[in-house]
């Protein structure tokens, strides 16, 4: 019996009828999620939280049934529902003020057991690890969000339920928590229907998306379609558009099948009008003609005939339909648009399809294919957080915002842009989260300088524009045509290479492994021992080194990493000219992937020649690498501060982790007999790890009397990464 009821769906919801007095709020629901994460989509008003309520048993159902994993549950007292393995997070989040946070967590925890742990919510949340102690009205609402999802896995829910869990949070809440949704459907443990109204959001952590328009489930769509398509979006979810929608219609096939009425001509501009100036709901009060008048806006015909007419002679017209790869022309159009569309119009020729994308932050518009006040909602605060009046404030908040936008595009072939050091400063972050390998150029007069800023960990190319981009001139012309040429051919060269790998056979998987001078010995026997089964990229530890392997993790391009040499930290935390950033072990933390780590060449801060050195650092020990590079030896002190950030990441990783500390040293020079060698110093390093890091089955601290560099310490790698990669989770994750 059990074994039927595990092969059910993790909710079935059939003819499902809740009324609200005469008002009849679902009207005959169907919907049934099998596993994973499902969404439903629909504007205020439409039933969504009334599901919900439902399925909990919150209201009184009318008519139909809801089952969960084959038991029904239709009319069962919303206690008895959650004792069936059913979590609720509800719109609001409902806390107890003057309960605490650790409270809350510990009420929740104490109902079923399983892998969600109080310890594993402050592993997943570290702030409400720091907030413990606070009620829930002192919580700000990120954190109040943060906790009303804990505290519903905390019951070890088989089916979670979430109504609106991005509601009113900030954009890296926001993330986070579609990171997490993420994993939890990769864990297949939990199946989860989350109820949103973030397109984004929605369509990125599911296959497939409801549409719920009043009180019905309209139709289910596919994810990526829903989320390329901007028409569609408006079609199905724009204001005032809901009571033209018919259930059950499939809107492209509808489209190749019917031929619209051309439109009569008008030569002058025209009113557009909005019969819904507000979000409407079933029981809205007619809008009066009066404020419709107010809310409609002018609109040019013959400015956006002809920037239409323009674009469909550019692009074939198979290219013009959702779904064929893209390049993106990225700009200010408000004071580069004709440097930018003779980019555009040049790839464009060369059969590509182009999308214009604009910027600006001066708040006009521009005719283009992705306008700037589009991007500038992809902002976690909206448009008034990208137009301002402070020029640098709206630079920080519009890269924000296309960074945003970009991450959720699916068919980006390549990107490129023109402009000053404010162009370059607005479209590399957002370049810089595209994987490697998809071509990225940007046409600069800041390009003959340092570029590091701009290009950090990632592939971006940048050539010098030699005038200043603006206006065409015979040299401008000259470079922008060799820029956007040269991107064109990136591009068509990388699509063709797929082609053709998509007919062979798949490759061997990419592992990530870290090395230093001082520990090139041990990296070679490894990447020897590994040859044969994965393709070994070796990432020098010099600060971009590390952050360019861990950009490869982010872009899905590594199946595990063997992090041998990450003395990056020493030079973060004491100031070295090698130095990681922040987020180091970022990358491994948000992907979960096998990590097999170690703490080599942390017994040494890189500095430049030796009149470089910091003076508070003059009567330490040193060693001459080579006239331009000079080496400190870490104390107890520092290698005990070393320990506790890194136990501090390594706490933060569910995936398999093993930590090896190579007890006859940590590097080349860190051997007995030689310059850095002092055992104290990496006896404080090896205590703080191993009293810091909380040890589980999954997250290992492993001690080897050897030197790092010994080849027993090498096969002791080799032989933890081999047994954490053939884990089940692990192939799973590279399969996909």
């Amino acid at each position: 019996m059990n074994e039927a009821r595990r092969s059910s769906a993790a909710l079935e919801v059939r003819g499902l009828d809740v009324y609200y007095g005469h008002s009849h709020a679902l009207q005959g629901v169907d919907l049934t999620l099998e596993s994973g994460v499902f969404s439903v989509v629909g504007r205020n008003g439409m039933g969504k939280t009334t599901l919900c309520k439902a399925i909990m048993g919150l209201v009184e159902v009318s008519g139909g049934s809801i089952r969960v994993h084959g038991e029904d549950v239709t009319r069962r007292p919303p206690a008895q529902i959650a004792r069936l393995g059913v979590g609720y997070v509800p719109q609001g989040r409902r806390l107890w003020r003057s309960l605490s946070v650790d409270e809350h967590l510990r009420l929740a925890g104490g109902m079923r057991s399983g892998a969600w742990t109080v310890e594993r919510i402050y592993d997943t949340f570290p702030r409400l690890g720091e907030r413990k102690d606070h009620g829930g009205g002192q919580l700000s609402g990120g954190e109040q969000q943060m906790l009303a999802i804990s505290r519903a896995l905390l019951t070890n829910p088989h089916l979670l339920i979430m109504d609106e869990p991005t509601e009113g949070l900030a954009p890296v809440i926001v993330t986070q928590v579609e990171e997490m949704l993420l994993r939890l459907g990769e864990d297949g443990d939990m199946s989860v229907l989350v109820i949103e109204q973030n397109i984004g959001v929605a369509t990125a952590i599911s296959r497939n998306v409801a549409i719920m328009v009043n009180g019905r489930i309209n139709r289910i769509i596919d994810s990526a379609r829903l989320a390329a398509d901007r028409e569609l979006q408006q079609r199905l979810l724009g204001v005032g558009l809901h009571a033209d929608l018919e259930p059950d219609v499939d809107v492209a096939a509808l489209a190749a099948e019917s031929k619209p009425t051309p439109a009569p001509r008008r030569d002058g501009p025209v009113r557009i009008y909005v019969s819904n100036p507000t979000l409407p709901t079933r029981w809205s009060q007619p809008v009066p003609i009066a404020r419709i008048e107010a809310a409609a806006r002018t609109l040019s015909t013959q400015v956006s005939r002809l920037d239409d007419t323009a674009r469909r002679k550019r692009e074939p017209v198979t290219a013009q339909a959702s779904g064929p790869p893209v390049v993106l022309v990225v700009g200010t159009l408000d004071t580069k648009g004709l440097e930018l569309r003779y980019i555009r119009d040049i790839i464009a020729e060369s059969g590509l399809r182009t999308r214009l994308v604009d910027v600006s932050t001066s708040g006009k518009h521009s005719s283009c294919d992705v306008s700037a006040q589009e991007i500038a909602l992809n902002h976690g605060r909206g448009g008034s957080a990208v137009f301002g009046p402070d020029r640098g404030t709206a630079v920080t908040a519009m890269a924000d915002a296309f960074t945003s936008w970009l991450r959720r595009q699916g068919n980006v072939a390549g990107v490129i842009s023109a402009g000053g050091s404010g162009a370059a400063s607005l479209v590399a972050p957002a370049m810089r989260t595209l994987p490697v390998g998809v071509p990225k150029l940007i046409v600069s007069s800041v390009a003959s300088g340092d570029v590091g800023p701009y290009v950090g960990p990632a592939d971006i190319t940048m050539m010098y524009s030699v005038t200043d981009v603006q206006g065409l001139n015979s040299i401008s012309r000259a470079v922008l045509a060799n820029g956007a040429n040269a991107l064109a051919g990136m591009v068509k060269a990388r699509l063709e290479a797929r082609a053709a790998t998509a007919r062979e056979p798949r490759g061997l998987p990419s592992v990530g492994i870290t090395m230093f001078g001082v520990t090139t010995p041990a990296v070679q026997k490894i990447a020897a021992e590994l040859r044969d089964d994965f393709e070994c990229l070796v990432f020098h530890a010099t600060g971009v080194g590390g952050r360019s392997m861990e950009k490869l993790v982010e872009s899905g391009q590594l199946a595990g990493v063997i992090d041998l040499t990450t003395t990056e930290i020493c030079d973060l935390l004491m100031g070295g000219v090698f130095p990681a950033t922040e987020d180091r072990f970022g990358a491994i933390i948000r992907s979960r992937l096998p990590y097999v780590g170690s703490v080599g060449a942390l017994d040494m801060v890189n500095f430049g020649a030796p009149d470089t050195i910091p003076e508070r650092y003059r009567s330490r020990k040193f060693h001459v690498h080579n006239p331009q590079v000079t080496l400190m030896r870490t104390t107890a002190d520092e290698n005990e501060r070393m320990g506790r950030w890194i136990a501090d990441r390594l706490n933060q990783m569910d995936g398999p982790v093993r930590f090896f500390l190579p007890e006859g040293g940590v590097s080349a020079l860190d051997a007995r007999g030689q310059p850095f060698w002092d055992p104290e110093a990496d006896a404080a390093l090896f205590r703080a790890l191993e009293r810091n890091v909380r040890q589980t089955g999954n997250r290992q601290i492993i001690r080897v009397p050897k030197n790092i560099n010994d080849p027993d310490f090498a096969a002791a790698i080799v032989g933890a990464f081999r047994t954490l990669f053939g884990r089940a989770g692990a192939r799973r994750r590279l399969a996909r």
